[in-house]
């Protein structure tokens, strides 16, 4: 058997060490581009939680070079910033270096107001330099959608850039006149990849959604520097009930050029009057911690031509009686309203009416009833009660008379639920007890009740 020499064996482990040693500066290179913390793990290989806190710090890196001022909007990154949550991360985490934003999902959400950044295309080339996937997801400006001669205009909405398989989305949040911000959908061109990301489990872009303009603090989570919500319970909350829908402004110009609105200075004056009480209305109730929507003819106004019913005289929105605070009347009465009437109980009934400048604010309780909710209406000369019944329903955010409101989630199924098929077709004469489709007869309050039943001011 020939003898290996010497020279031969230190040459072959000079050439492996070699090789060892290329590979270690290969990945160095590829995935740590500034002195940071120690990425590869005792066996020196990068684990998927190293490679997501790498991506991630190099596109926080470019957005600081481009001037993009996003702030974490991850809900599960977000999540875990509860101190319940951080203890039990830090009893499961093997690498605490990325304790926040290596969560389980391979996404990771981030948020900018659009009005805070000028927009540069810049940044989609020097990410793909950078080794990026980048997709930019655009589509039309809703704030021009009302105005005939703008209308089309396309912004941008979403950017998603991906990298070794990790997802990291930005969304933009663009400044409303109801004073909040609003997102877009995320939805695909023709000519793009359906595959580009698991488009299922992103945050953000499977409906519009509205929120309040966050208060933001600088922090570090990661040893990486970025900007997260004050109050991250408050934002989750939001995010979990964003759900923003759109006016139908084509309709709504559809009808009104066959149904002109009055554009008297009665008219003009009636709809000033209604967006000061709306608004003063939706202040009192957000101090007062309960949610509301717009319900009947301010609900049809919305929906059907974008604006109020010049000719309903009143504002009508709808409370959950689980919401029910018995403060309440006292809260708009120190606001300015003086209370009109008040019918029925909280139990059974329950309806609240306030008077402002001659506008009368109703408030409706609705209460549920297996796979139906309804409110309560009485007659106050004969005690007479009235049910009005609708299929449940969810809530989602839409805008009326620069205002950010609650309405139905399924709109149509709530408006024909009351008006009827031909809700499409304005109606003046109204009876509140027998013209609702969904109206029926309740009973009677009995008379010995009436006093503390059937209160009018």
């Amino acid at each position: 058997m020939p003898r290996v020499s010497r020279t031969a064996v230190l040459s072959l482990l000079v050439l492996s060490g070699s090789v060892f040693l290329l590979f270690q500066v290969y990945y160095f290179r590829k995935y740590v581009t500034t002195p940071g913390l120690h990425i590869l793990n005792q066996s020196g290989h990068l684990t998927t939680t190293d490679v997501r806190w790498q991506t991630v710090k190099k596109l926080l890196a470019l957005a600081q070079h481009f001037g993009l001022p996003v702030f974490l909007a991850d809900t599960a990154a977000l999540t875990l910033l509860s101190q319940d949550a951080l203890r039990q991360r830090d009893r499961l985490v093997k690498e605490p270096h990325c304790s926040f934003l290596c969560t389980s999902r391979p996404v990771m959400s981030f948020a900018l107001r659009a009005n805070q950044w000028k927009y540069d295309p810049g940044i989609l080339l020097a990410a793909e330099q950078k080794g990026f996937d980048v997709l930019e997801l655009r589509g039309e400006d809703p704030r021009l959608a009302g105005l005939d001669t703008l209308s089309g205009e396309e912004i941008p909405l979403h950017f998603l850039f991906r990298l070794h398989g990790y997802v990291i989305q930005v969304v933009f949040l663009y400044e409303r006149s109801g004073n909040y911000l609003w997102h877009g959908t995320l939805r695909l061109k023709a000519h793009m990849d359906p595959n580009f990301a698991p488009f299922k489990q992103l945050d953000y872009g499977r409906n519009p959604g509205a929120y309040d303009r966050p208060e933001l603090v600088l922090t570090v989570l990661d040893g990486l520097d970025l900007q997260i919500p004050h109050n991250v319970s408050r934002f989750l909350a939001e995010q979990r009930q964003a759900h923003f829908l759109e006016c139908h402004y084509r309709d709504a110009r559809n009808f009104l050029q066959l149904y002109p609105d009055d554009s008297s200075p009665e008219a003009v004056g009636f709809r000033k009057k209604v967006k000061s009480l709306l608004h003063l209305a939706a202040r009192t109730l957000a101090l007062l911690d309960i949610p509301f929507w717009i319900s009947s003819g301010t609900c049809l106004g919305w929906f059907r031509q974008c604006s109020i019913i010049s000719y309903s005289r009143d504002v009508d929105i709808g409370i959950f009686i689980v919401d029910f605070r018995s403060d309440i009347i006292a809260a708009f009465r120190e606001a300015g309203l003086m209370l009109k009437h008040k019918f029925g109980k909280v139990e059974d009934s329950l309806e609240l009416s306030f008077i402002s400048e001659g506008i009368k604010l109703d408030i409706f309780f609705f209460y549920e009833d297996g796979d139906v909710v309804w409110n309560g209406g009485t007659q106050a000369k004969s005690g007479r009660k009235f049910k009005y019944i609708f299929p449940r329903f969810s809530l989602c955010w839409a805008e009326l008379l620069e205002l950010k409101v609650r309405v139905p989630c399924e709109t149509l199924d709530y408006v024909m639920a009351n008006y009827g098929a031909s809700w499409s077709i304005p109606v003046r004469i109204w009876d509140w007890k027998s013209s609702p489709s969904n109206v029926q007869e309740n009973g009677l309050w009995p008379p010995g009740e009436w006093e503390e039943l059937i209160q009018v001011y």
